[in-house]
């Protein structure tokens, strides 16, 4: 599998949203701050910062406003806030977001366990969200992007299916949003059913407009990003460190792992204008930050051809396995 130069895959890290908004150490602000600026540093282009939702649903996330006014910003880098509704959008719009992330489940199940209320009235309410923006006559309104959580399947209704996904980004398109999302909440998806579905969005959405969020549930992660960049998708979150998880989906695990998904395109030549290196020193601060280990796996064993001596002579006649 060749690739051309052209075929650049963008990463979007959503460690310092996605990645702490469940972990049980509170992290303190300006070391929120330290880890964006760094993430900046490294040569991200979208970075979703933070979000504005209620402090007593997500207390690790408490801090948007202060986050997002401390952090340093970095020219052509887009900074991003996930909200639930018109208050976290007013809210995020105030502090300067870049784009405004909204999310409804395709699933209604999960949706009511997220945000309480049926697939129809995530969406109407949405609809009130890019009114308000409009009247509040701001001078830079943020871009906004519509997710489809469970994009791929739901722990509780099981798959959905892709007519009622197209639903969701045709209803998103008419609301005026600029980006789309298929979001594999819970981890369940298999590359071919990714490389269909995302055949059949970019139908609608150009491929700089769409992006894909997989969870690394059951160890598919990176072979559904590939699938999806195969079909034409461009653009993905990824978490440092493999950090994440939805906190109304069973069993689910972290989002795919940045460094992972970075060291994975530089050895098959696939760009990002990522800082591989200076990703990895910072994936291997998590655990002294969060209090545990975390589940990256090219920090804990160095990229494929980073070199090491030989083993003593003493031990030299064992072989490995």
């Amino acid at each position: 599998m060749t690739f051309r130069p052209t075929d650049r895959l963008i990463v979007q890290e959503v460690a310092p949203r996605d990645g702490l908004q469940i972990e049980p150490r509170w992290v303190t602000t300006d070391r929120k701050i330290d880890l964006i600026d760094s993430l900046s540093a490294a040569g991200f282009t979208r970075i979703e910062a933070g979000s504005f939702v209620s402090p007593k649903a997500v207390p690790n996330l408490r801090d948007g406003a202060e986050v997002f006014a401390g952090i340093h910003r970095r020219p052509g880098c887009i900074y991003v806030a996930l909200v639930p509704n018109l208050k976290g959008a007013e809210l995020a719009a105030v502090a300067g977001a870049d784009e405004i992330n909204l999310v409804a489940s395709s699933s209604e199940t999960h949706n009511m366990a997220n945000m309480r209320m049926t697939c129809e009235a995530s969406l109407t309410s949405f609809a009130a969200v890019t009114k308000a923006l409009a009247d509040r006559g701001l001078s830079r309104l943020p871009l906004l992007n519509g997710t489809v959580a469970t994009a791929f399947g739901c722990p509780f209704e099981g798959r959905q299916a892709p007519a009622r996904i197209l639903s969701f980004v045709e209803r998103y398109l008419r609301l005026g949003f600029r980006g789309i999302t298929l979001a594999d909440t819970t981890g369940m998806a298999n590359p071919r059913q990714v490389a269909s579905l995302v055949a059949e969005v970019l139908r609608l959405v150009r491929p700089e407009a769409l992006t894909l969020h997989f969870h690394n549930t059951r160890g598919m992660g990176l072979a559904n990003v590939l699938a999806a960049f195969e079909a034409g998708a461009r653009r993905f979150d990824a978490s440092l460190g493999g950090l994440g998880g939805c906190p109304f989906a069973p069993g689910a695990t972290g989002n795919i792992c940045t460094e992972d998904l970075v060291h994975m395109c530089d050895e098959m030549g696939i760009a990002t204008g990522i800082d591989l290196q200076l990703l990895i020193e910072l994936s291997r601060d998590l655990p002294a930050l969060l209090g545990h280990d975390v589940p990256g796996q090219v920090a804990k064993a160095g990229r494929s051809y980073d070199l090491h001596p030989l083993p003593p002579a003493s031990s030299a006649r064992r072989t490995a396995a």
